[in-house]
């Protein structure tokens, strides 16, 4: 999975910039400052920077070109709206891109996911498989024999979340934290109508068995243990707690 680095002095940014990303199938690691951030970049692999020009010590011009003379990493600066001199001041340092802040989560994606593709060719390669189901991240496609559909952003999100967990069963309250975390309230027939249209695609595609309802207990993609599966349920608590479910 894409792996991005956000380095930015602003919580509010960072909390709403990590939830939105997070959803979209990103991981994301940020922290405020530069000297944290190049020792972040040292012990590991991103395959993007987001940075602000403004940070707790140091500043992103000099951030971007410690970047750039060691490493290939493609670099998007956040900058206040109107600020010529940052966006000039960054696109000559080596930035590959700019956004103006306060900026739109839907552009600032595009321009991710556009950067990414330029930068690896590897856009078809950004993806998850399982049981012989291919989901690209950047292109929110699944695919099995062939046949390939569109998924929406929330049908992404929940495909990716059983994927990336696959062996565990992940309750619906889960599901709804993580897609939807910045809302107040969720009516619960919102994920109900993600589901059913998420079961829809991958019926189109050939696989109308592949989502599985746990009842009373949640959801799980596929997997010929499922004695094996409902053992490994973690123990959750409600929405409050954030999980963590290795991988197999």
């Amino acid at each position: 999975m894409v792996r991005i680095l956000l380095v930015e002095d602003d919580e509010t940014i960072v909390r709403t910039l990590k939830d939105f990303l997070q959803t979209e199938g990103f991981i994301v690691e940020s922290t405020d400052g530069q000297k944290k951030a190049l020792e972040m970049l040292e012990v590991s692999d991103y395959d993007m920077a987001l940075l602000d020009v403004s940070l707790g010590d140091g500043n992103g011009f000099s951030l971007c070109s410690a970047i750039k003379k060691n490493k290939q990493l493609p670099v998007i600066f956040l900058t206040a709206s109107g600020d010529e001199f940052s966006v000039v001041t960054g696109l000559d340092l080596g930035a590959d891109d700019y956004i103006a802040k306060p900026y739109n989560a839907q552009i600032l994606l595009a321009r991710i996911q556009k950067l990414l593709a330029r930068t690896y060719e590897v856009q078809d390669n950004i993806v998850l498989t399982h049981k012989g189901l291919t989901l690209n991240l950047l292109k929110a496609e699944i695919s099995y024999q062939g046949n390939k559909k569109s998924l929406t952003k929330n049908e992404l999100g929940i495909l990716r979340l059983l994927m990336v967990n696959k062996g565990n069963i992940i309750p619906r309250d889960a599901i709804i934290d993580e897609l939807w975390q910045s809302e107040q309230f969720i009516d619960e027939n919102t994920l109900n109508v993600n589901i059913v249209r998420l079961r829809k695609a991958l019926t189109e595609i050939g696989l109308p068995d592949y989502l599985e309802t746990k009842r009373g207990l949640g959801y799980c993609v596929y997997s010929r243990g499922r004695r094996q599966q409902e053992l490994h349920l973690c123990d959750w608590t409600d929405s409050v707690q954030r999980y963590q479910v290795s991988e197999r």
